[in-house]
């Protein structure tokens, strides 16, 4: 075996935090930043969480960049060289992060403070996986009051590494907290422009459960709650039929699924005499990049709940 490639594998197998939920994490026995928090995040809602919340004492490396998806992501060399650096790691746990496989724990001679949203959620507020409700639906971003239990979390993940800047910390929590509060309103002022009847939401996969349950939508996914499966043709046509049958003006894509399982049921709708349109790109898996005007939370969700009301309507 080449020694460079026995070398990496090494680093690999000696890592161990298991990214798909949150059985394990690094011991956090807390200490004093010298300067700035090195932070390590892995998904862009989290990098972006984690620079709100850290503010100028924290510099941010996010693992994955906009239109990635954390459900097909693996673990690269650099992202180990990251990790190696790191003095707190962020994830968000509930399977979301689920072909990282075991990556992380047991860094030689370093103790990161490990962030993993998961954690810090009542489990009694999360969705369950299709019929499995041993496991949970990652994708809590999309109900701003979870998102505001994933800041609290960050701001004490923080806290605890960085005791100096707790109080700068909960300043930022603070300022965020209300600004999510304020979408929050947003958003329930435009589902209102929605007669109840066309309050229904199809996506490429199904990552809007959170959405529908917070915001009163019934939502289809064409795909199940992780892409990694993939849509087959009685999928297409079953999701067809209930969309012409409701006669469902817009359905949508997501920028970090392919377009044509969107094209093909657009497609298949059409063949069954009604022509739903497709309603835009809905930002699912990822922010959007910085040209999008999209690059943040708030900016994400005030672009999705946009172009859904306005296609719906």
């Amino acid at each position: 075996m080449n020694h460079r490639f026995e070398g990496f594998l090494g680093a690999i197998l000696s890592l161990s935090i298991p990214l798909a939920g949150c059985s394990a994490r690094a011991a956090n026995t807390g200490f004093i930043a010298k300067d700035k928090l090195n932070v390590v995040a892995t998904t862009t809602m989290l990098s972006d969480l984690s620079t709100v919340i850290g503010g100028q004492r924290v510099t941010l490396d996010g693992l994955m960049g906009p239109g990635i998806d954390p459900h097909l992501y693996q673990a690269s060399a650099g992202d180990v060289s990251l990790l190696q650096k790191a003095d707190v790691v962020v994830y968000n746990g509930l399977h979301l992060e689920g072909k990282m496989g075991e990556i992380f724990e047991n860094l030689p001679g370093r103790r990161p403070i490990v962030i993993c949203i998961e954690e810090g959620l009542d489990e009694s507020r999360l969705l369950a996986w299709n019929d499995d409700s041993s496991i949970h639906d990652p994708h809590i971003w999309f109900d701003v009051s979870l998102w505001k239990e994933a800041a609290k979390t960050v701001a004490d993940g923080l806290s605890e590494a960085d005791p100096d800047g707790k109080a700068d910390y909960k300043a930022n929590l603070d300022v965020y907290l209300k600004e999510l509060d304020e979408m929050d309103t947003y958003i329930r002022n435009r589902v209102k422009e929605l007669p109840e009847a066309q309050r229904v939401l199809i996506t490429a996969h199904d990552a809007f459960q959170y959405f529908g349950k917070a915001y009163g939508f019934e939502v289809h996914g064409l795909q199940g709650v992780s892409t990694d499966a993939e849509a087959g043709t009685a999928d297409v046509s079953n999701l067809a039929n209930f969309v012409a049958e409701r006669r469902i003006k817009a359905i949508f894509m997501e920028s970090s699924v392919a377009p044509k399982t969107m094209e093909a049921l657009r497609a298949a709708v059409k063949a069954k005499g009604f022509d739903a349109v497709i309603g835009g790109e809905l930002y699912s898996d990822s922010l959007g990049d910085a040209k999008s005007g999209a690059d943040t939370y708030i900016l994400t969700v005030k672009a999705n709940i946009d172009a859904i009301v306005d296609a719906l309507k």
